[in-house]
């Protein structure tokens, strides 16, 4: 498991919320999860079709070229709160029609505020410098890094003076607003609630980061798979819970997964420091749910006696495809000071 990489918090069901101009290519594609495509020759009646979000050439008086200062943008909504780590701005297959160079802002709001409340000035702490201008190339990923250390909830990325970005992607620590967590079950090991998949024994189809994430797996390769095991033992992953907290019902789905599911799988948990805990070793877990036969294509629902834990291993034998881990459950009274903690730290 790649730890240096934090989730991307547009791929936690964020959204585009207004761009000041799309004329060529929607603002949408911005946040497509697949990689930018590009297939040579193919027009509409704007030209050749970019897998990105691209603007249309800006002039100034006369014709004269553009003034640098002026600048397209786009503001996206990331899918839970976070602390932003780096932001990721890929120019792919732009290579003619880049922009000169991109800067952007960040700002923390409560509620859903519409385009026109954002654009118009976000609250009383404003939009916030995350990263300074700086120039692009044409095809290619650049990733700035972000030192802020505040919770998000917007992004508004500029581009100057226009041009064309495949892809943009918001790295970062979610962090769960309390309200929300507060006195109620929920899915203690939910990527979106500030749960991480924080190690695994294999990765090799797919990242084990899937079967966290929002929604349901649609097809095989959105879920997390194993390569074909070869030798004794079994494979494994460990989720860091949203808080300490303690589970009742467990679902481990294999949804899309047929010939290649697990043939069975077990859960197991770790009340520990996250300094502390030996997440790889045998030592230290408790069973949660016993070994369990596991069929093809189906998310099986099991009640379990849980007890304060902030850590879980799913187990899978010998190996193979699992869509979506579920932890249903309740926070403890210390889990929730420690979220409550978190959130007023970053504000």
């Amino acid at each position: 498991m790649d730890e240096q990489l934090l989730p991307d918090l547009l791929q936690l069901r964020g959204s585009v919320v207004a761009a000041s101009d799309e004329f060529f290519a929607a603002k949408e594609n911005l946040i497509t999860p697949a990689a930018p495509a590009f297939a040579p020759h193919t027009f509409d009646v704007k030209g050749q079709v970019y897998d990105g979000w691209e603007t249309r050439r800006r002039r100034g008086p006369g014709g004269a070229l553009p003034d640098y200062s002026v600048r397209d943008w786009v503001i996206v909504r990331l899918g839970a709160p976070g602390v932003i780590q780096s932001v990721v701005v890929d120019t792919a297959f732009f290579t003619g029609n880049y922009p000169q160079g991109c800067s952007a802002d960040a700002c923390s709001v409560t509620g859903y505020p519409s385009a026109e409340e954002l654009t118009a000035g976000p609250g009383p702490h404003g939009w916030q410098e995350i990263v300074p201008r700086g120039l692009l190339t044409g095809d290619s990923k650049h990733s700035f890094t972000v030192s802020s250390g505040r919770r998000f909830t917007h992004v508004r990325l500029n581009i100057f003076p226009d041009g064309g970005v495949a892809r943009m992607r918001v790295h970062g620590e979610v962090v769960p607003d309390p309200a929300l967590l507060a006195g109620i079950t929920v899915d203690l090991g939910a990527l979106e609630n500030g749960a991480d998949v924080v190690a695994c024994s294999d990765e090799f189809y797919s990242s084990p980061r899937n079967v966290i994430s929002p929604g349901l797996s649609r097809v095989m390769g959105e879920g997390w798979e194993t390569r074909r095991r070869r030798d004794p033992g079994h494979e494994w992953l460990v989720v860091r819970l949203a808080g300490r907290g303690v589970i009742d019902l467990a679902e481990i789905d294999t949804s899309r997964y047929r010939g290649n599911q697990p043939e069975a799988a077990s859960l197991q948990v770790m009340d520990a420091d996250e300094t502390s805990a030996e997440l790889s070793a045998d030592s230290g877990w408790r069973d949660l749910l016993p070994k369990v036969r596991l069929l093809p294509d189906t998310p099986h629902r099991l009640r379990v006696l849980g007890t304060p834990a902030t850590h879980v291993r799913l187990n899978i034998f010998p190996d193979g495809g699992v869509a979506r881990l579920r932890l249903y459950g309740s926070l403890t009274d210390d889990g929730l000071a420690a979220v409550r903690r978190r959130w007023e730290e970053t504000s």
